[in-house]
């Protein structure tokens, strides 16, 4: 087994790693991102090969990855994430049958899609949980622009499962929502126990120029229970937020109430926020006063220790929860 594992995630803007250390207190072992030439991809889609290979073998040097193998994370709104509920068979069963059941929810015809499914109750002869159906070309763009860098591709993973890992890291035994704010993508789940329960992509450009370092933010004192948080505080005002920054969080508020009007549901006792768009002005006084629910950030350097080097900086510590979630749990 490999002393290391990384994980990697492409979209609009960029390219980025992060290399954990195995073992029982994995640590960063390196992290970095190289930004992309416009068109050259659009959230886990690779639309010139040459363009992200080039920027993933500059990555690796730059950052000083030594790991040659991958977890891809992906999640863009051609992705169908669904409720979706399945006898109770044999898991190898249940996935040979898998393409059949799903076939009239799909987009695209079962064999030019890559399907996985999160059991997450079962119940009556009956498994339900989370239909995730991404279409392969945009799987197989993945995969030819990393082995055109060498770089083998281990696994693919949905972004927001990464997400319920951190969940289940940050707040272990709640029902909580995680909010990913990337470059031109907002991620959200919400996780019981690291469990994902509903899951969505929201496509958002909230024009990052804007945004500032989360190190420039107060911080306050949180609840034991949330080592790994900082409970957020905004030193902008709520009025100064931006329209995008609006129509992001009256999304966020919206699909929290939609969860919590469904039957069975179970409270969201707290929202974390993450990404590189978490410091844009207004953001956090607004999500604080609007969602419903205490508020929280998260960086990487609160998930796993430094193991070389200097901690990532503020909104780059940020960006790099969601790369970062989608190895957690692989590390061992």
């Amino acid at each position: 087994m490999a002393r290391t594992i990384v994980g990697l995630e492409i979209n609009e803007a960029c390219v980025r790693a992060v290399e954990l250390s195995r073992g029982k207190r994995p640590a960063l072992i390196a992290a970095g991102e190289v930004p992309l030439p416009p068109g050259a991809a659009k959230d886990s889609e690779v639309l010139d090969t040459d363009a992200v290979a080039m920027a993933v073998t500059q990555l690796w040097s730059q950052a000083g990855i030594k790991g040659k193998e991958v977890v891809v994370g992906v999640a863009n709104r051609r992705i169908l994430v669904r409720e979706h509920s399945t006898p109770a068979i044999r898991p190898d069963l249940m996935r040979a049958a898998l393409p059949f059941d799903v076939q009239d929810l799909l987009p695209v015809p079962p064999e030019q899609a890559v399907l996985d499914f999160y059991p997450i109750a079962e119940s009556e002869g009956q498994v339900h949980g989370l239909l995730v159906a991404a279409v392969s070309e945009t799987i197989e763009g993945l995969i030819s622009a990393l082995n055109r860098a060498r770089i083998r591709t281990a696994a693919v993973d949905f972004i927001p499962f990464g997400l319920a890992r951190v969940a289940k890291l940050v707040a272990p035994e709640q029902t909580v929502a995680v909010v990913a704010i990337g470059e031109h993508t907002t991620n959200f789940i919400i996780a019981q126990d690291g469990i994902p329960r509903f899951a969505r992509i929201i496509p958002l450009d909230l024009g990052l120029d804007a945004a500032v370092d989360l190190t420039e933010q107060p911080v306050e004192a949180v609840p034991e229970q949330l080592p790994h948080a900082r409970r957020a505080v905004d030193a902008a005002p709520a009025d100064t937020a931006a329209p995008a920054v609006a129509d992001l969080i009256g999304r966020v508020r919206t699909t929290l109430s939609f969860h919590a009007s469904r039957p069975g549901a179970s409270p969201v006792s707290a929202v974390f926020l993450t990404g590189a768009g978490v410091g844009a002005p207004g953001l956090l006084q607004l999500a604080s006063a609007t969602v419903g629910a205490p508020v929280f950030t998260v960086d990487v350097n609160s998930l796993a220790a430094a193991g070389r080097g200097t901690p990532p900086p503020g909104r780059f510590a940020a960006s790099l929860v969601t790369t970062l979630g989608i190895i957690l749990g692989e590390e061992r």
